[in-house]
């Protein structure tokens, strides 16, 4: 974390995450329900019980779907990069065959780019696939 432009954005994705966490409904009933248990210790037994029961399988799937998400993201990213490689690898195999003529790396970098294709259709099925679970958690946490 030495480059000064992760450290601001580790910062700014920090302060993003805690003012969402602010504005969302999340942390005002606890407070809320603290102030229910000091005027009725009997209705604070019952709403004890029930309270961190329905709070705690909501949490954990805001949580997962954040944290899901954040893994498709790089998911994404891994698919544009290796997009990016499929036609770096075309450029350079045009370069090396017609070009220059070198007729010795003809294979090998078609072997290169055969697996960045390989690599490419099953990263974006992965995608497919990881975001059918996004959108399957979306409702849980909601």
């Amino acid at each position: 974390m030495g480059d000064p432009r992760n450290v601001a954005h580790a910062k700014k994705v920090t302060q993003e995450k805690h003012h969402k966490g602010d504005g969302a409904h999340g942390p005002q009933p606890p407070r809320k329900t603290k102030q229910q248990k000091q005027p009725a210790p009997a209705e604070s037994s019952a709403a004890k019980t029930a309270a961190p029961a329905a709070k705690p399988e909501q949490k954990p799937d805001a949580a997962k779907l954040e944290k899901s998400l954040a893994v498709l993201a790089k998911l994404k990213e891994l698919e544009f990069h290796s997009r990016a490689n499929i036609e770096k690898l075309a450029e350079l195999s045009l370069t090396i065959e017609d070009e220059l003529k070198q007729k010795a790396f003809v294979e090998p970098i078609g072997d290169v780019y055969s697996a960045q294709e390989a690599f490419h259709s099953k990263i974006a099925a992965l995608i497919e696939a990881y975001q059918a679970e996004c959108d399957r958690l979306k409702p849980a946490a909601g």
